[in-house]
């Protein structure tokens, strides 16, 4: 047995256009996807019930938020206990600046999303909190040139 949700067009045109704006009323979204309100929100219904949709949220500003700089950081680390890694997990995970924060297969052993409001900001975040970690053996910090896409 698969816990593969099956989606037809409709399923993934209402997918498409509740990812470009998740406030639409059933209304004005059955209207783009070709069917009447009542279908339209059962299926907005399924796709919640089987996970396939799993919450709504508002897309934010950073610049206006104050957190316009973003750096992807790739940390390695000594650890090699399951003790050691939770807590540096926990730590990081604390930190208000770590916007995203992933375990990864291979080198590095994380990637972390970074926001702060400038380079002076980075430096602070940087220096007075991640690298003083026991844990860390190193950091490469990577800035962004060019946004090219971007999932909210």
């Amino acid at each position: 047995m698969s816990n593969k949700v099956s989606l037809d067009s409709v399923d993934r045109d209402i997918l498409f256009h509740l990812r470009q704006d998740g406030r639409l009323t059933n209304v004005e979204l059955a209207k783009r996807v070709g069917l009447t309100p009542p279908p339209c929100l059962r299926r907005i219904k399924r796709l919640e019930e089987t996970g396939v949709i799993s919450g709504y949220r508002a897309v934010i500003n950073p610049e206006a938020m104050g957190r316009g700089l973003e750096v992807l950081v790739a940390v390695e680390i000594y650890a090699q206990d399951r003790k050691s890694f939770e807590e540096f997990e926990d730590t990081v995970a604390s930190y208000e600046e770590v916007i995203e924060f992933r375990r990864m297969y291979g080198r590095p052993d994380y990637f972390l999303r970074v926001a702060v409001a400038d380079h002076a900001a980075y430096e602070s975040f940087l220096t007075g909190k991640l690298s003083c970690l026991p844990a860390v053996l190193r950091l490469e910090s990577h800035l962004t040139m060019k946004e090219i896409k971007a999932n909210p």
